[in-house]
């Protein structure tokens, strides 16, 4: 059975719509297949195809792609991001998101069927995608040019997940397991206790991580903790566990039915249940670079061993009823993610090369994230048509008792630690988003009459969307106190330290005391409004032409306490409110039946991400602490677009695209020295302006064209070239490109990517598909960090990643898959450039580097 990719826990339903469409042999001329458009056919194709996808990309009047879940399912495709990644131009950076056209992921918009959704971690602009199994998802579009009806936030792109539909009713419960060269199997692999455990596995785990209960509900006020409290107040300790990594496991549960109501009425459900574990361990260098006189060296030269156990739940509930003209969808659904991260670092660090140093980083990163949507949508006649909706998310993030501590190695698991100046230090950070609403509403009309045409020459459609997202932080710290000199030296085993610690505690030796200041809490409303108007006119069957305006206020309110200011004073306002006039134009010529060429122009603008702007220091224990610019504005985009695009046949295409973006005060990430005169400090600013211009090329070819014989195999393969260039702002004055006198790219903009896929498919007798694919993607070495205080600046190199698919339809009702992803065992890099003012004393230019191993996993699945 045909079953859609959904997973996602996302999702929201939409009541499919019938496809219909025919293909009739005749001359190749626009005025004989108008008369084709005259013939009714009672007949209904699926919509979700990748040949129906490109016959719907070929209709549009903007650009977009789309993936439907018979690609998704043929490419074994588990999650959002890996859909992602095999569109043209764009490319997934390791912990980073999305990135389009070598543009970072603050450029990028999610919407959940129309409806605007909020990040669910503060470190990315939008959710993680591979949260989202894709066993619900009926469509993903991608909307690289700007419309007046999608949100301004739009530079990258726009991703638009529609659920899966109701077209047939089918149940599914699938099972995968997996394991990885690097991770799978590994002897003492490090995990905390607390989720080495069942609840761990459904990550439920964090409760026992939570603020102690003397602070909890309480201002920070420098409180001391008792002997008692130190030792009982903390739902968990310091101890590690170490065992044996086994394979990572998935199973899922969907089901959606259809029952009909009535003679013209019907009513949809769906339910998907997902859960999933994974391990991962890399290996690899931590380190820093500081000006040191005359020269530049290593501030820090570390190696990072890193253990990571992740589990992934997802819930979906909908329900759609249609009737005639009427569609109405309610969606319910939950993700949580949870990341349970050990960290041993060994090295040395603030340039004390002979005082070489164990650091261990005990984390827990908790998501939970729960959509509840409505939406509606009536056709009263041919003519006029309205749609509506509304959603509330309650958005939550944490990293609860976030445990560091260092000292001095010696034999063994050994580790002499001083007691004291922030040594045992623990961070609690919450980012609490409990209301976050979204809504929208579209009134449209058809004008003009038809005559002999298939549509109305003229549409209107005038609409409202908008969003508030409301945001509570806090970011508090508790570390060691030394009571008495004499025992400030503690001897521990690096995994079980507890034991030793609760007895130094008895002993007199130290105490915890909360240690936030000011900064630790900040309040962050963002509203935002706006009305719009899309004017399409189609004077003939050659041109479309689509016009559109929309007037958008953005307001951010930031409520915050400088860390000069006591803890009891009041909250600083900061207050921008601000009003966009934002035009949109998109022109498409019909060529021919089987090729079309497309303008596309407008105005957009580009929020931060939310930790680009929080006002808060994000402490790291290698010195390399983030701080949040409050003062970072919005940037403004002005977008140009130029396409050819040509479909053979309906399965194949070949496509051009010119592109070219204006975007005043671009948002940059920058390395600066940091404030205490220790390591680096990572922070945001905008630069006046930066240029881009590009080429995109797009192709997916039939091989029966050089051969019969290869009738059966298809290649698909895009790549993008990009040049881009950026003007400094006053901000910026200090940056080593500046003092040089030197041009640069913009950051995070890839100067290329390139993605393909090679496919062989084969149908037995019974009609049930074979395939095989070969799939490939990589970028362009692209700057990561601006360097300030004549250091270059940092690079991420190209990350070659290949992959391998099949899947196999066995019957009816059982299908496999087998997947084996980055077969080239490529190692991730961050090198410093070649380009820095002084002498790099080291021999090598190295920050940081890992490898991900090869992971195989395999997939069953039955279908009734």
């Amino acid at each position: 059975m045909n079953i859609r990719k959904v997973g996602l826990a996302v999702v929201l339903l939409n009541v499919s719509a019938t496809y219909l469409y025919a293909q009739v042999s005749v001359k190749d001329t626009l005025r004989k297949e108008k008369n084709i458009e005259e013939v009714t056919i009672k007949a209904s194709g699926n919509k979700k195809s990748e040949s129906a996808l490109l016959l719907d990309q070929k209709k549009a009047i903007i650009q977009k792609q789309s993936m439907g879940s018979e690609e998704i399912s043929r490419k074994g495709i588990s999650n959002l991001e890996q859909a992602l990644v095999k569109m043209t131009g764009i490319t997934s950076v390791e912990g980073r998101g999305i990135f389009v056209r070598g543009l970072e992921d603050r450029y990028n918009t999610l919407l959940i069927n129309g409806l605007g959704s909020p990040s669910n971690n503060p470190f990315q602009k939008i959710i993680a995608l591979k949260q989202f199994p894709t066993d619900v998802v009926g469509k993903l579009n991608i909307y690289k040019t700007f419309n007046s009806n999608l949100y301004a936030d739009f530079a990258g792109a726009t991703f638009d997940i529609e659920t899966l539909t109701y077209e047939k009713p089918f149940s599914k419960i699938e099972f995968g397991i997996g394991i990885n060269t690097l991770s799978t199997f590994r002897n003492n692999f490090k995990i905390n206790p607390n989720a080495n455990s069942i609840e761990g596995y459904v990550g439920l785990n964090s409760k026992d991580r939570q603020l102690p209960n003397e602070v909890k509900d309480y201002r920070p006020s420098g409180y001391n903790f008792t002997s008692g409290q130190s030792r009982n107040s903390f739902g968990e300790g310091w101890n590690v566990d170490n065992v044996k990594s086994l394979p990572n496991t998935s199973m899922g549960f969907t089901t959606a039915q259809k029952f009909k109501i009535g003679e013209t009425s019907n009513l949809g459900f769906l339910f998907s249940l997902n859960q999933g574990n994974h391990y991962e361990y890399k290996d690899g260098a931590k380190n820093q670079f500081r000006l040191n006189g005359n020269s530049i060296d290593y501030n820090n030269n570390l190696n990072r061993k890193e253990y990571t156990y992740e589990t992934e739940s997802s819930v979906l509930l909908g329900l759609g009823f249609k009737n005639k003209g009427t569609a109405i969808n309610l969606n319910g659904f939950f993700l949580q993610n949870s990341e349970n991260l050990i960290q041993d670092y060994l090295g040395f660090r603030n340039g004390e090369t002979n005082n070489q140093q164990f650091i261990r980083v005990n984390q827990q990163d908790i998501s939970r994230f729960t959509d509840l949507q409505l939406t509606a949508s009536q056709t009263f006649s041919e003519r006029h048509s309205l749609k509506a909706g509304a959603s509330w998310v309650n958005n939550f993030y944490q990293q609860p008792d976030r445990k560091i501590m260092y000292g001095q190695p010696g034999e063994g698991n050994i580790v002499n630690l001083s007691v004291g100046g922030n040594n045992l230090l623990r961070q609690y950070l919450d980012v609490s988003g409990k209301n976050y609403f979204s809504a929208f509403a579209e009134y449209a009309v058809n004008l003009g009459q038809k005559g002999d045409r298939k549509d109305f020459p003229w549409q209107l459609a005038v609409g409202y969307n908008g969003f508030a997202d409301i945001r509570n932080t806090s970011y508090r710290f508790i570390y060691s106190v030394l009571d008495n000199p004499s025992q400030s030296q503690i001897t521990v085993d690096r995994d079980q330290p507890q034991s030793v610690f609760d007895q130094a505690i008895r002993d007199g030796a130290y105490h915890y005391r909360e240690g936030s200041t000011s900064e630790y809490k900040n309040n962050l409303y963002q509203f935002v409004n706006a009305g719009y108007l899309n004017l399409t006119y189609k004077p003939s069957a050659l041109w479309d032409l689509l016009l559109g305006g929309r007037v958008e206020n953005n307001m951010n309110i930031t409520r915050y306490k400088p860390i000069s200011v006591g803890i009891n004073d009041d909250f600083v306002n900061l207050t921008k409110n601000q009003y966009y006039f934002l035009p949109s134009l998109s022109v498409k010529r019909t060529l021919n039946t089987k090729s079309n060429i497309r303008f596309a122009a407008s105005k957009t603008i580009t929020r931060p991400i939310l930790i680009e702007y929080m006002p808060i220091t994000y402490i790291n224990p290698d010195n390399e602490n983030i701080f949040g610019n409050k003062d970072l504005s919005n940037s403004e985009n002005y977008n140009f677009d130029l396409k050819y695009e040509v479909f053979p046949t309906n399965k194949e295409m070949f496509a051009v695209n010119i592109f070219a973006k204006k975007i005043d005060k671009a948002i940059e990430r920058s390395y600066i020295a940091s404030g205490n005169s220790n390591g680096q400090t990572i922070t945001f600013f905008n630069a006046k302006t930066a240029t881009l211009a590009g080429v995109e090329l797009e192709g997916i070819l039939s091989l029966s064209r050089i051969s019969e014989a290869f009738s059966r195999w298809t290649v698909g393969a895009n790549t993008t070239v990009m040049y881009s260039n950026v003007q400094r702002s006053a901000d910026q004055s200090a940056e080593t490109d500046v003092e040089a006198n030197r041009k640069r790219a913009l950051q995070g903009a890839a100067p290329w990517t390139v993605n393909a896929d090679l496919k062989y498919e084969y149908k037995n007798a019974q009609n049930f598909a074979k395939t095989f694919s070969l799939i490939y993607n990589v970028s362009g070495k692209k700057i990561y960090g601006v360097g300030f205080s004549k250091l270059d600046n940092i690079f991420e190199m190209p990350f070659h990643q290949l992959d391998f698919v099949y899947n196999n339809q066995i019957s009816k009702n059982w299908n496999i898959k087998f997947t084996v992803q980055n077969l080239l065992d490529s190692k991730y890099q961050l090198k410093l450039g070649d380009k820095s003012l002084v002498q790099v004393q080291e021999n090598s230019l190295l920050m940081e580097n890992y490898k991900k191993g090869t992971s195989f996993n395999m997939t069953v699945g039955y279908t009734f």
